[in-house]
């Protein structure tokens, strides 16, 4: 992947770069680090169609398509991909094992406590993948609770732990698998009746597996599935993010972003509607 790193002086951006680093001599690490052309490390997990990686690791998913054409407006251009675990995204954030979270996480509480969201790039729910026809008639957390015999299955890590819990759903009819393909494996194989899964990924199993899965209902699940999704950063990044969100801003719903993220089926729909980061932070 070429390297490089550029500034568009005469820019809103190269404005704000050199406010924060001419004008405040405590600018956060990150913003220093690009400012001596260091890389921007991306950490994200194999998730598609959200952020996963491509060959050498190239970050490809819709994820990526924001979150690069922002540091492409910042004059950013030199990164670094690093692909993990999703548990393991925010631990390694804050190890300092990359930058930035690219993974595309939804905007919940318990994640704003232990890293900062950029404004959200786009917003999406909850579904349930089942084997065809849904024999068990699956479509939310309540059904899972209300029949005590059935299991679902969600990655490590997945807010859908957190929100089964809240549905009153035990740990004992929750199975925890490191990621998409664990999953599958599971429900086709019995041991689990249903993925927990967003939608954007449920669909995606669901065109892998020649008609063996389905989608549930999507409107069953609780209005507070509805999520919104962001870049992640580090809490001591304040002054990197506050750039970020100005280029963010500046991409997101342009008929650049649009073009590029459609081959991974995010389109207008999916965009942010207007809530913002700190309500996500507060109500989820």
């Amino acid at each position: 992947m070429k390297s490089a790193l550029k500034f568009v002086f005469g820019s809103v951006f190269a404005t704000i770069f050199s406010f924060l680093t001419l004008g405040n001599s405590y600018a956060d690490a990150l913003l220093d680090k690009v400012q001596s052309g260091g890389a921007v490390r991306l950490g994200f997990a194999n998730e598609i169609p959200w952020a996963y990686p491509g060959d050498n690791n190239e970050p490809l998913g819709f994820v990526h398509v924001a979150a690069l054409g922002a540091l492409k407006n910042m004059g950013i251009e030199n990164i670094e991909p690093v692909v993990t675990d999703w548990g393991g995204l925010i631990p390694g954030l804050n190890a300092n094992r990359y930058d930035i979270v690219t993974g595309g996480m939804y905007i919940l509480g318990s994640r704003c406590e232990n890293m900062n969201f950029s404004e959200p790039i786009g917003v999406f729910g909850d579904v349930f993948v089942v084997p065809a026809g849904n024999p068990k008639n699956l479509n939310n957390y309540e059904d899972i609770k209300n029949n005590p015999g059935t299991v679902m299955v969600t990655g490590v890590g997945y807010n859908i732990v957190e929100a089964a819990h809240d549905a009153g759903v035990p740990d004992s009819q929750i199975m925890q698998v490191p990621g998409p393909a664990e999953m599958l494996a599971a429900l086709l194989a019995g041991r689990a009746d249903a993925i927990g899964n967003n939608v954007m990924g449920g669909q995606h199993l669901v065109d892998q597996s020649g008609g063996k899965i389905e989608l549930a209902d999507p409107t069953a699940m609780p209005d507070k599935t509805k999520q919104g999704v962001g870049i992640g950063f580090r809490k001591s990044d304040t002054d990197f993010l506050a750039a970020f969100n100005t280029a963010l801003a500046e991409f997101i719903g342009t008929e650049e972003h649009l073009t590029a993220a459609a081959e991974y089926n995010y389109g207008k729909h999916h965009l942010p509607d207007g809530t913002t980061t700190a309500h996500y932070c507060a109500n989820r």
